[in-house]
């Protein structure tokens, strides 16, 4: 099936015009002629069905559809312009991967090791996006996914890293003059809560045999990273795996109340769509974040 995409030409005028707001500066840009660039337009404004410009004596100006088309496109041509450069600069050598990544888990455990990734295969780029959600990705342009969850998406191949244990951390501050606190007495301090993991406390609870009747009443934050930080400040009590407050442990400014590791079912995994091994990219990186997962996973992990 055909795909209904104005042509190259036509959109790059229309970006240039709409960057200007003016015809003949995008002509000049362009090198064009102004009739051509106006040529242009009206094709494209033929193509879409509406006008993108609203033509006066003083010159052009953006319609609304305009200026939200011209938004998008601008996106797309970027996109565009920078994988051929990045095509030619490689001559077709290594490639890159984009790679969709958990927030708290590419900054505190991806990026640091990164570079030796960069430093052995330095022909492959590798481009990292944060995504706390689930998606699919044949709606976006990632080639690859670092996600946190119960089960692999439908439709694609995954590999697992890392099993994911939560343990509850404070400011030592919070519950001083003690330093460590029963499962019971933790009710006496805020919990505070994980937008995407409402349930944890109360299975934390329940994998001690406990019910308590505020265990989902709390502060909620969205990132680990935000848990954390509310932590450090007193805030209340968080449920977070160890691997990602290493520094904060090791520093004291989180202390581990309850030494009670809870697996939350949940597992860290490399996830790609199915058929994606002719990427020169992916299986390289692939091998090396589960070596180095694996790796990790041999440590001891504080708390766990």
């Amino acid at each position: 099936m055909r795909r209904k995409i104005p042509s190259t030409r036509a959109l790059v005028a229309f970006d240039a015009s709409a960057r200007h707001q003016s015809f003949s500066k995008a002509a000049a840009e362009l090198a064009l002629t102004q009739s051509a660039v106006c040529r242009q337009i009206a094709a494209l404004e033929e193509f879409l069905g509406l006008a993108l410009f609203h033509r006066t004596k003083r010159g052009v100006a953006l319609s609304e559809a305009g200026r939200s088309y011209a938004a998008r496109i601008a996106l797309h041509l970027n996109g565009l312009e920078r994988d051929t450069l990045e095509l030619m600069a490689r001559r077709g050598l290594g490639g890159s991967l984009e790679l969709a990544v958990v927030p708290t888990f590419a900054t505190r455990w991806l990026m640091p090791r990164l570079a030796s990734f960069q430093r052995k295969n330095p022909d492959i780029t590798i481009n990292l996006t944060t995504r706390t959600r689930a998606f699919l990705f044949g709606d976006t342009a990632f080639d690859a996914a670092i996600h946190c969850g119960e089960a692999p998406w439908p439709g694609v191949e995954a590999r697992t890293l890392m099993q994911e244990q939560l343990v509850p951390v404070c400011s030592a501050q919070l519950i001083a003059p003690l330093t460590s606190l029963t499962p019971e007495q933790l009710q006496r301090y805020p919990l505070l809560q994980q937008t995407t993991r409402p349930y944890a406390w109360r299975q934390w609870f329940k994998s001690l045999g406990l019910t308590l009747e505020h265990d989902m009443t709390g502060p909620r934050h969205e990132l680990f990273s935000m848990l954390s930080q509310a932590a450090i400040q007193g805030m209340g009590i968080a449920l977070i795996p160890p691997f990602l407050v290493e520094d904060e442990l090791a520093s004291g400014a989180l202390v581990i109340p309850v030494l009670h590791p809870f697996a939350s079912g949940n597992a860290y995994r490399l996830l790609y769509p199915e058929g994606q091994s002719d990427n020169p990219a992916l299986k390289p990186f692939a091998d090396w974040l589960v070596q180095q997962a694996r790796a990790y996973c041999q440590q001891s992990v504080p708390g766990a």
